[in-house]
């Protein structure tokens, strides 16, 4: 029966039952869309699937609507889409697991169309579905749909076949078995680069499923394929898997045959015309250095590690430091350090702000790892300038920064290696930079406690209301306002509201504004102290920082 005329006879059927049954009316309606030609219409009912199941009931939805699902050649790819998603979670509406290959058909149908998300969408719902498979109908119907998938005639389904048969593979008799690794091998050599890519992509999930045997001989082989392809996407997908493969090996099986793999391709890899290939080998080196332990590691990786650090991309480079921790618990940062500065300088340096902005991120996690001597020695004067950058968001992130390591390291650092630095910088020329200094200057407060707050960074907010730009006074205002529950009262009332009273008086609006803001909050600070002594109110205990 065509697709249309089943729809035709389901949509008689139940408006005659509608008829007599108002409730159903709906489900009609629903049917009739399936085969509207409007888009939105067949979106809508589509969407609808489990409600028209649920109206049907499991023998009709397995015998009538999942066949004309199968037959369906709707072109939209936002319908498609839809239906492999609805279709993955289906499987209650057909009877149950015994019954979930009567999904298969439609769902292998989508793993051919031209558009990628469905085809992904319907390989995600089929392996949704085989998980819950039982072992005879995996072998049955699952197994046999990723073979018509792997050696279809169009790439779409090959491509779709990839991520398939770590389902199937487990389940299968030792014959069937053979077949897919077989089969998963000529996919790796496949004369499509979507196939290879796809192969490449998903060869760490296989090789999961696989037997430790087999781990050793066919899957490395095909890993082999891979990292000398021709094509650099699928040997940046090669390359990506390859901490994956190290997993699923004991240690020194790893370093007998998945690390000489690694170092060969890696001699290779490291001077790739492709900086996406470097990155990923950068990250995958880090990765690889828990799994192989500190000899191999130093003896093996050690010199691809410092190779890459010098990479001319700094992608390469910050793929290396921001996996750094990893290869720091394995080797000790004595012999990391070494070469590690130089890389830092570099970057922090680099022309392109967004480097910058990446490697000031990681600054405190490097601080953490590295420990506060090795931080004191090479990165403290990256740090500060950083603060007169010529980029807002640079200079915003150097700022959150020295809060951050003022936390890591705690108030007494901080007192010596940070706040003297920052308030020099209050007198530069620049208002930009001034303004910077008094948004650290809030962002340190809390973490400095009352009493550096009131001797050493008050004074210098206080002094920058005499300021002649007017953005730098209203910040001076905001600023005050943020340190209120730090100081306490005495300092409000001795200090902050004498100045911003002054400020309340400026010439400019905004000026006057702000001030005028940071006074009711001084009210309202002083109100809550009243009302704290006299019993009406818990004391205040702040939850939160400058903003």
């Amino acid at each position: 029966m065509e697709p249309a005329a089943r729809a035709d006879a389901l949509l008689v059927e139940f408006i005659l039952m509608a008829a007599t049954d108002e409730p159903l009316y709906p489900i009609a309606v629903l049917i009739d869309e399936l085969k509207n030609e409007d888009i939105q219409l067949r979106l809508n009912s589509i969407r609808k699937l489990s409600t028209i199941a649920r109206a049907l009931g499991e023998e009709r939805t397995k015998k009538e609507l999942i066949p004309f699902l199968s037959e369906n050649n709707d072109d939209d790819d936002e319908v498609l889409l839809a239906m492999a998603e609805e279709l993955g979670v289906f499987i209650p509406y057909v009877g149950g697991v015994g019954y979930a290959h009567v999904l298969l058909p439609p769902l292998e149908t989508l793993c051919t169309v031209e558009e990628t998300c469905v085809r992904d969408k319907a390989v995600e719902s089929l392996c949704r579905i085989g998980a819950q498979m039982k072992e005879s109908d995996l072998v049955g119907w699952f197994a046999p749909l990723v073979k018509r998938l792997a050696t279809g005639e169009w790439f779409t389904s090959r491509v779709s076949s990839c991520g398939l048969f770590h389902i199937a593979y487990p389940s299968a008799p030792d014959q069937l078995k053979a077949e897919l690794r077989s089969i998963y091998g000529q996919l790796c050599q496949d004369d499509t680069p979507m196939v290879r890519r796809a192969a490449a992509s998903n060869l760490g999930k296989f090789a999961a499923a696989v037997e430790p045997s087999h781990l050793k001989t066919d899957i490395l082989s095909m890993f082999e394929d891979l990292t000398q392809d021709d094509q650099d996407s699928v040997r940046l997908l090669a390359v990506e898997g390859c901490a994956a493969l190290g997993k699923l090996l004991e240690s020194q099986d790893c370093i007998a045959h998945i690390l000489p793999v690694i170092v060969n391709f890696s001699q290779e890899l490291s001077s790739d015309s492709s900086q996406h290939v470097r990155s990923a080998l950068a990250s995958v080196i880090m990765g690889m250095a828990p799994i192989l332990g500190k000899d191999a590691t130093i003896e093996q990786l050690l010199p691809i590690f410092l190779s890459l650090l010098k990479d001319e991309f700094p992608d390469v480079r910050l793929n290396i430091i921001s996996k750094l921790d990893q290869v720091n618990q394995v080797i000790g940062i004595d012999l990391l350090s070494q070469s590690l500065l130089p890389a830092i300088v570099e970057l922090a340096e680099d022309r392109h702000w967004r480097v910058r902005l990446a490697i000031i991120e990681y600054i405190p996690l490097l601080a953490s790892q590295l420990g506060v001597g090795f931080f004191d020695d090479k990165l403290g004067s990256l740090c500060m300038q950083w603060l007169e950058d010529k980029v807002f968001s640079i200079r915003e992130a150097a700022a959150n920064n020295l809060k951050r390591l003022a936390e890591e390291f705690g108030p007494e650092w901080a007192m010596q290696h940070i706040i003297p630095q920052v308030l020099e910088k209050i007198n530069n020329p620049h208002y930009l930079y001034r303004m910077t200094i008094l948004q650290a200057i809030s962002l340190l407060a809390p973490v400095m406690g009352a009493d550096i707050t009131c001797q050493k960074l008050l004074p210098v907010v206080i002094s920058l209301s005499k300021d002649r730009v007017p953005n730098i006074k209203f910040n001076v205002a905001k600023v005050l306002q943020s340190l209120l529950p730090i100081v306490g009262q005495s300092g409000v009332e001795a200090t902050i509201r004498p100045c911003l009273v002054e400020l309340s008086e400026d010439p400019d609006v905004d000026v006057r504004y702000f001030a005028g803001q940071a006074l009711q909050a001084c009210d309202q600070v002083m109100v809550r102290q009243i009302l704290t002594l006299v019993g009406l109110l818990p004391p205040f205990r702040p939850s939160w920082g400058p903003h």
